[in-house]
């Protein structure tokens, strides 16, 4: 899962095929492989729903239908939504016209290619569900959009003169990480463990999946500030949702015996 940074095309390719080359949809998908060997994959939790996730299932249905979006229109579609720091602190307009700070928005449902939207859309669903289940569908809603606001803030602070567009929706859904972490601490999750030549499926206790994936950001701050992945954002947006969890409504368990 990623929130990523992607260089701006102009300059790097002269025409679409030329930026379609290799990637068949339209995107350069080079700054996203050196990130798609995540040893912890999870495929699903041990937590019961008492309801049906609307809103986590909207967010994903949004998510894809922008992305699809994205094809019939190129590689214009993330110069024009996506966040660019330079934009916000400095230059105050954008290239399509939008409000700087609304780029803060929109690039949360922009994706650079099929991996980048599958990993994103599979840690919302797994998590964000049950997130949504203590949260309730309004509070769910308003917690997600405004926590994701807020990474996207962490990444402009770390770097407010870059010119390059941030793009994802993963500084939102790490936020859903960090109020999973906090509201289902004793709960497992199913995991996809690949360690050298070693592969198998384990339930590995929440906070141990979590604590790793965040330790893993904090670790990686220094590499995001050049690199194509926005990790102030992933931090910034899972201390977001440990913090204002509870601000949002969170419920309390129904049962005393489960989570």
């Amino acid at each position: 899962m990623t929130q990523d940074v992607i260089p701006p095309f102009c300059g790097r390719a002269r025409n679409l095929n030329e930026i379609n080359q290799g990637s068949g949809i339209g995107f350069d998908l080079a700054p996203f492989r050196r990130h798609s060997g995540d040893p912890l994959i999870p495929l699903k939790n041990d937590v019961p729903l008492g309801h049906f996730p609307s809103v986590t299932l909207a967010l994903i249905v949004a998510n894809v239908a922008v992305f699809f979006w994205q094809l019939t229109v190129g590689p214009a579609a993330i110069q024009i939504l996506g966040a660019i720091p330079w934009n916000i602190t400095i230059r105050g307009y954008t290239t399509g016209g939008l409000p700087p700070t609304a780029t803060l928005l929109t690039s949360m449902f922009l994706h650079g290619g099929l991996w980048h939207l599958g990993g994103n859309m599979l840690f919302l669903w797994i998590f964000g569900a049950n997130v949504e289940d203590r949260l309730g569908h309004f509070g769910y809603l308003a917690f997600y959009l405004f926590c994701g606001l807020l990474a996207g803030i962490a990444q402009v602070l770390a770097a407010p003169v870059s010119h390059v567009p941030m793009i994802g929706a993963s500084g939102a859904i790490a936020a859903v990480l960090g109020a999973y972490f906090l509201l289902f601490p004793r709960s497992r999750v199913l995991t996809l463990v690949f360690l050298l030549f070693f592969v198998r499926m384990i339930y590995l206790p929440a906070v141990l999946f979590l604590g790793f994936w965040f330790v893993i950001q904090l670790l990686s701050l220094p590499e995001g500030a050049n690199g194509g992945v926005a990790f102030a954002a992933h931090v910034g947006g899972f201390l977001a949702g440990l913090v204002l969890v509870w601000v949002f409504g969170a419920r309390r368990p129904e049962s005393r015996m489960a989570y």
